[in-house]
């Protein structure tokens, strides 16, 4: 066999590797904000310390998958369809290590609020937490299996989530108007609200991605539509 028959296969093992990491990536990141929404709900001090602690494994793989893509267009020098999915892949790294970063933020404000009695019980930030696990969940299945549709039903979930956030902050604000010595943890539930957003809208990006991806259609700064 030649080395220009091999090259083709070989290139199109290393970006299913690649697909392979990113998954693996994105697993951790939704179940290091799992963790965290146990933590919140169950009291658990030592769990918030795991997530505050564990994010080494994110940071490393980060850094491998970046790596593959630029090895992947160094050497392959791909084209079309393939190059938009390597520099999919690239930004898609980039919002899984965010997504990371935003869960050991919300392990910081979830370490402060347990300082303090419950401000009430916990509906809709639990809430946002299983939506924003479920965009990014379905945004890289839609990555992996080039399913534009998918995608497309990621990006209508986004608008759930920043009126689940608007709904928590005026709530929160009422409980602070009646008792200042809820004005301090009802603040970090609402810092939490809006970091659970943020990590929907790196789902978002993601699902944006797979559309580019596929379809050659940038969908940014556009609204949501029904899938075609």
């Amino acid at each position: 066999m030649r080395d220009s028959d091999r090259v083709v296969p070989h290139f199109q093992e290393q970006l299913a590797t690649l697909k392979e990491r990113l998954l693996v990536m994105g697993g951790l990141a939704e179940e290091r904000v799992r963790a965290i929404m146990e933590a919140l709900v169950e009291r658990d001090l030592s769990l918030v310390e795991r997530v505050q602690a564990g994010d080494e494994p994110l940071n490393q793989l980060h850094i491998e998958i970046d790596d593959r893509c630029f090895k992947l267009l160094a050497l392959h020098q791909p084209m079309a369809a393939d190059l938009r999915a390597i520099v999919s892949a690239v930004k898609i790294n980039t919002d899984l290590e965010r997504v990371g970063d935003l869960a050991v933020n919300i392990a910081e404000a979830v370490r402060r609020y347990l300082q303090h009695p419950p401000v009430k019980k916990l509906i809709d930030i639990p809430r946002m937490a299983e939506i924003a696990q479920k965009m990014l969940r379905e945004s890289l299945d839609a990555f992996v299996r080039r399913d534009v549709e998918l995608a497309q039903g990621v990006l209508n979930q986004d608008d759930l989530l920043d009126t689940l956030k608007t709904q928590v902050f005026r709530e929160l604000l009422t409980y602070m108007l009646q008792d200042q010595t809820k004005i301090e943890p009802a603040l970090d539930l609402i810092l939490m609200s809006r970091h659970l957003e943020r990590i929907g809208d790196h789902a978002t990006n993601v699902a944006e991605d797979v559309i580019f991806m596929v379809s050659a259609r940038d969908v940014r700064h556009h609204p949501p539509t029904s899938a075609p």
